[in-house]
């Protein structure tokens, strides 16, 4: 099937810098796709060019096999946006916001549906300033989704949500996809991407610097699984030591008193450590496995955690 979305050699200049080089990106019927990226990286810039809010220094953006610049209202009409920031008029309902936003497209959804869809019946009625974060959060995901687009943005769609409101937004974002419709997420949440997204791409400094499934990501950037090892006590010269004799842990980071590292041979890689840990007497006090996650992945890539973003 040919993709919803195709951007080619995307580029974006504000004077001498270069926010966005040469990107490639492309989503298919019934695709999610996450794009990742520290503050900075170029993530925000790509998403509002592909969204028809900034002009692309060069390159080209495809949206339904039409080029955006060329069939903007047509290919507008066809999609939903969620922002990272939204703000709306306070004073208006639930319902009255929702038929605000339906009136703005020539076909939608009525607002009972997207009410129901959100489970706001009881709020149906209620002004957005007495909501709640959240309840406000399941509002703004229902104006997105008004017009039943074909292609989502979706900028933080889950924050400020509870753990059972998010799982209900990630179960309309399912049938979402299984109706053949397209998702371009951006999340902090990793176990989010792990559940949406069927394909991954970490930006860093304007360029795609990793892509694939969560899955082969994970596989090929970090082991399937993650050893976090405490000492005894801290000592730097028997730790040198241990690096020097172990080229594998020399790839630890120390969060706190607490060295993680992944690894590829779970059995082999423990004992070795324990063995030559003993040898030098450097006590090993809590040593615990786990499998890797796409914060490994993002930590690797871009030396930083996605959490400190």
């Amino acid at each position: 099937m040919s993709p919803i979305l195709e951007a080619k050699q995307l580029c974006k200049n504000f004077g001498k810098h270069h926010a966005v080089k040469q990107l490639d990106l492309e989503i298919r019927p019934g695709e999610c796709l996450a794009l990742l990226g520290p503050n900075g990286a170029g993530k925000t810039t790509t998403i509002e060019m592909l969204e028809g809010l900034q002009e692309p220094t060069s390159g080209s953006i495809q949206i339904f096999g039409k080029e955006l610049k060329k069939n903007r209202n047509e290919i507008l009409e066809n999609i939903g946006v969620l922002l990272q920031e939204t703000y709306l008029y306070k004073k208006l309902t639930v319902r009255e916001t929702l038929q605000l936003f339906a009136s703005f497209f020539s076909h939608s959804l009525t607002a009972d549906e997207i009410i129901a869809q959100m489970e706001l019946k009881d709020k149906a009625d209620v002004r957005l300033e007495h909501l709640s974060g959240g309840q406000r959060q399941r509002v703004y995901v229902g104006c997105c989704l008004i017009n039943e687009p074909k292609l989502l943005f979706l900028d933080e769609p889950t924050t400020g949500l509870d753990p059972q409101a998010r799982r209900t937004i990630w179960d309309l974002l399912k049938g979402f996809k299984r109706d053949q419709r397209g998702i371009l997420l951006t999340t902090h949440y990793m176990d989010e991407a792990e559940v949406l997204a069927d394909r991954v791409a970490i930006i860093d400094q304007g360029s795609i610097i990793a892509q694939g499934t969560p899955r082969e990501l994970i596989k090929d950037t970090c082991g399937e699984q993650t050893l976090l090892i405490a000492f005894k006590q801290e000592n730097p010269e028997k730790l040198a030591q241990l690096k020097s004799s172990i080229p594998w842990f020399r790839e630890a980071t120390q969060l706190n008193n607490t060295y993680e590292v992944t690894i590829t041979n779970t059995v082999d890689q423990v004992g070795e450590l324990l063995s030559s840990a003993k040898s030098m007497d450097y006590e090993v006090d809590q040593l615990h496995i786990r499998n890797s996650t796409l914060e490994d992945v993002f930590l690797k890539l871009t030396g930083r955690s996605i959490r400190d973003e």
